[in-house]
């Protein structure tokens, strides 16, 4: 018996809608008069957030059967639309608009019939209770939950929301002693691999080859200060997965150890963890982030006491129940969640803020950060980010102070972008109210953010010497930008001895007086040269440096105080207690001591610029950030000259192994200088012994299976044109189309042109910085529906694996140079051996390869690639596979041209 009462259902494309009546009657929804059309009745929706976008945000109410949907199947993902919720729920998926409208009644009984079916699982315990919670702050699927659920009249309970009484708790173990150091043998990596592949499996030598080279990175070191270090370049389809897990694995058993793979994006942490599911039994793999992504109880447990948050976080609940490790961006939360409900939630509910208080908080014992972090302790193959692994080189290890002493690092092409963000030093009025903040606490405002003092209370109650040093942290904290800092900036207007701020009204007059006028014209922030100063700079940063130094001081005195307690009472301190001061004295030096000496090292340097034409150790530069044309922050920036000589002295030198892998490595006009620039890039050049080359060859018939097409006919400054070439294009492939931008104003701008007609022709288009989708939902729906199209910028280039038809074009709007900013020309001048162009050329040809690569990623995918910039160079040509067939055409043949091949 059906649970829901007749209600109507909307679905929306881009410029077309349909509305299905109550009465079951379809209609085409006029435009801007949807909110007439439904009345006060209430429609079902797939992404309330894109429906109603997309029918220009009209007020009126939905049910989201995405709500449903992660309620009832928490942990769950799919593709947010009609289609993807039918494949999911293994029904007829819906070919049409109309169809869609006409499928989501039945997809929420059948959503609502599996609760029936389960109501008396573990799972749904307290779910009447919290549905009811839910449904006293407005979710419209309430009453229907609970008639699923047999208790149509259940009393909302407070008890259900206590996810911490639902979780089990951790137990702590034994330090894990140091591992051995037995070599891997070829002989050995190359019976995992064939094991891990299975009997049967395709052959491929390559695989098998690569698998055997890597071994090296896994050999006893011989000197201190001397890695084994193996650069490889596995062309796609070489299988380098799993050829990197069967040495890897083999090392960890057999010395006790863990390796730590590490990679640029979380869509490839992911994969990984799924390949690393065929290993045996026995090797314990872990998925770690940064503590930021995890779920903290405690500041669940604070935003629950506000009932406007009843509805997401009744769904986070249910979640964190059935989570595999609690992680909120890029786990099993779906994708789609912030979108339902804005990211901000998240960000709040999760340790994001670096206030956590370990043994002190009453969720420890089932902290799900906790967990991960001693999971990953015992073992055997840990799968990080290059942003966590160089982070923990910044702060001298992990919460345990371990360091692993193996490494895998692939897409190691990253390893140069990773190490300039991780060893950047930012000194701006956020990051340093930041700090404030951290250190104070709110300040006269709403916030519940808790200082140093709130946060110690516990172990400092009672000492009167370290509530002294305390006051003084807090008291040299006040030198920090105040809160409200921004309307402080323009010193015509505001007056004060607050020497950070004095300094960033110093930095803002700079940055100004070096501008172009269209720099100040413009709505967005620009940056500038640091040097030479102006003079009025040099003394206020003088004044700021003295106060960080107390500042500083002060930090260290209480970090001290701290130690020696430890030191001194190590045998009557309790555990927890001492957990806690591990914790704190951890805290102080990564969120206080650490960024205070390096801003000082900056404020300390300002007067020993660079000579003109000199090579400088580090580049500086100023950027005023502005929102909506008024000036918000600005920053002074100290970035590395060459980021992997820190990448290389933090991480590598220290490490007994490590493997650097990509398909995309080398590049240079011969061999040796291609493994040079390779070698550069990934900062192996700086180590005292020569890393070991590998490189294996693409399995793929490129010229058999691709066709890479220059359109030479098409301005790419006319948006007309551009527009009317992609929808070409687009319509040629019949959709599984990718289109890549450079800049995020030009692919809105051909997105707002295209989408209707596509729409028309039934290939729906989706796009990055348009739809209300972050960029994994937009990647997992165009996976998931062969005949769309997806547009986006350079987040979209790297790390997307789609094979199949679902991905067979893909088109880049103009060549992708570099930025040319600040850094790239600093960069480009002195990285360059001399030829600056050389340099401007081998970037481009890598994120042309990166773009290419996305289109084969089995044997037989077949696809093209199309490049809309008819001035193209040809020395840029090399960043495609020997043998693929490059063709220059006009669109009209290039169009017909695609229809061909796709269709042979």
């Amino acid at each position: 018996m059906p649970i829901l009462p007749p209600l109507p259902a909307l679905a929306a494309g881009h410029g077309r809608a349909v509305l299905l009546g109550a009465d079951g009657a379809i209609a085409q929804v006029k435009p801007g008069l949807v909110s007439k059309q439904l009345g006060n009745a209430t429609a079902l929706v797939v992404h309330g957030p894109a429906t109603l976008q997309r029918l220009g945000n009209p007020a009126i109410n939905v049910l989201d059967l995405l709500e449903l949907f992660a309620f009832v199947c928490p942990a769950q993902s799919l593709a947010p639309t009609p289609a993807g919720l039918a494949r999911a729920l293994d029904i007829e998926i819906p070919a049409s608009l109309e169809e869609s409208a006409a499928t989501l009644a039945e997809m929420a009984e059948i959503l609502l019939a599996r609760l029936e079916a389960g109501k008396d699982t573990p799972l749904n315990r307290d779910a009447a209770g919290l549905a009811a919670r839910m449904g006293g702050q407005g979710w419209g699927w309430a009453p229907y939950v609970l008639a699923a659920l047999g208790q149509p009249a259940a009393r909302p309970d407070g008890m259900a929301m206590r996810l911490w009484k639902r979780l089990p708790k951790w137990e702590e173990t034994a330090p894990r002693p140091p591992p051995s150091a037995h070599p891997v043998t070829s002989a050995q990596a190359r019976a995992r691999l064939a094991t891990l592949l299975g009997p049967g499996a395709e052959q491929r030598p390559a695989q098998a080859d690569y698998a055997s080279a890597v071994t090296e990175a896994f050999a006893p070191r011989i000197h201190e200060d001397h890695p084994h270090a193996v650069i490889a370049e596995a062309g796609t389809g070489t299988g380098k997965t799993l050829g990197y897990l069967a040495p890897a694995s083999i090392w960890a058993e057999q010395n006790k150890g863990a390796v730590w793979i590490s990679t640029f994006t979380r869509h490839l942490q992911r994969q990984i963890e799924q390949e690393a599911k065929r290993l045996p039994a026995n090797v314990k793999v872990v998925l770690r982030k940064g503590r930021e992504n995890y779920l903290c109880l405690l500041n669940y447990e604070d935003a629950s006491s506000v009932d406007r948050y009843a509805i997401p976080l009744g769904l986070i609940s249910r979640w964190a129940i059935v989570s595999a490790d609690g992680d909120l961006f890029g786990g099993d939360l779906p994708g789609w969640f912030p979108e339902l409900f804005g990211g901000a939630l998240l960000a709040q509910i999760a340790d994001r803020r670096g206030e956590c208080i370990h043994a002190a908080c009453p969720h420890f014992y089932c902290c799900v950060i906790e967990r991960v972090v001693r999971n990953a302790r015992e073992a055997e193959l840990v799968i990080a980010n290059h942003a966590l692994v160089m982070a923990q080189s910044v702060w001298g290890g992990l919460d345990d102070d371990y360091v692993p002493t193996r490494y895998v690092f692939d897409e190691g092409h990253h390893i140069f972008d990773a190490a300039d963000s991780a060893f950047a030093v930012e000194l701006s009025g956020s990051a340093m109210a930041e700090l404030r903040r951290w250190l104070l606490g709110a300040e006269g405002t709403r916030s519940r953010a808790r200082g140093l003092a709130k946060r110690l209370e516990d172990i400092i109650a009672d000492d009167k010497l370290a509530v002294g040093k305390v006051e003084a942290v807090r008291h040299a904290a006040k030198a920090l930008p105040a809160p409200m800092f921004s309307t402080r900036l323009d010193p015509e207007l505001t007056a004060g001895e607050n020497q950070a701020e004095m300094f960033l009204r110093a930095l803002r007059i700079q940055a100004r007086a070096r501008a172009t006028e269209n720099d100040l014209l413009g709505a967005m922030g620009f940056e500038v040269d640091l040097h030479p100063t102006n003079p009025d700079l040099l003394p206020v940063a003088e004044k700021l440096s003295v106060a960080l130094e107390i500042l500083r001081q002060a930090l260290t005195a209480l970090r001290d105080y701290f130690l020696d307690r430890l030191d001194e009472e190590a045998g009557l301190l309790d555990e927890p207690t001492t957990q806690r001061l591990e914790g704190v004295t951890r805290s102080l030096k990564r969120r206080g001591i650490d960024p205070v000496t390096s801003w000082r090292r900056i404020l300390d340097g300002l007067p020993n610029a660079a000579a003109p034409g000199e090579r400088p150790a580090r580049i500086e530069f100023l950027r005023l950030e502005r929102e909506a044309g008024m000036d918000r922050d600005v920053a002074l920036l100290s970035h590395m000259l060459d980021p992997t000589e820190a990448f290389t002295q933090s991480i590598a030198v220290p490490a007994h192994g490590l493997l650097i892998t990509s398909a995309t490595l080398r590049d240079g006009a011969d061999a040796e200088t291609a493994w040079e620039n390779a070698e550069a890039r990934t900062g192996t050049t700086h180590l005292a012994s020569p890393a070991i080359r590998a490189a294996f060859d693409s399995p793929f018939d490129y010229a058999e299976r691709t066709r890479i097409v220059l359109v030479s006919d098409v301005n790419g400054q006319d948006m007309g044109q551009l527009a009317g070439a992609y929808q070409a294009l687009f319509q040629a492939s019949g959709g599984g189309g990718l289109g890549l931008f450079t800049a995020i104003s030009r692919l809105k701008a051909v997105q707002a042109r295209i989408a209707p007609k596509l729409e028309e022709a039934g290939i729906p288009l989706y796009a990055q910085h348009v739809d209300a989708m972050d960029n994994a939902t937009l990647v997992d729906i165009f996976r998931a529906e062969e005949h769309s199209c997806l547009l986006g910028t350079d987040a979209m280039r790297d790390g997307v694996d789609i094979p199949g038809n679902a991905l067979r074009l893909v088109v880049f709007e103009r060549t992708p140079w570099p930025r040319p900013d600040i850094l790239h020309r600093v960069r480009r001048t002195h990285l360059s051996h001399g030829v600056p162009k050389n340099y401007d050329d081998a970037i481009v040809r890598l994120r042309l390869r990166q773009a290419f690569g996305r289109l084969i990623r089995r044997a037989d995918d077949k696809g093209v690639f199309v490049l809309l910039d008819r001035q193209v160079p040809s020395r840029l040509f090399s960043a495609f596979p020997e043998g693929a067939p490059i063709i220059r055409s006009g669109l009209a043949e290039a169009v017909q041209g695609i229809k061909r091949f796709l269709a042979s």
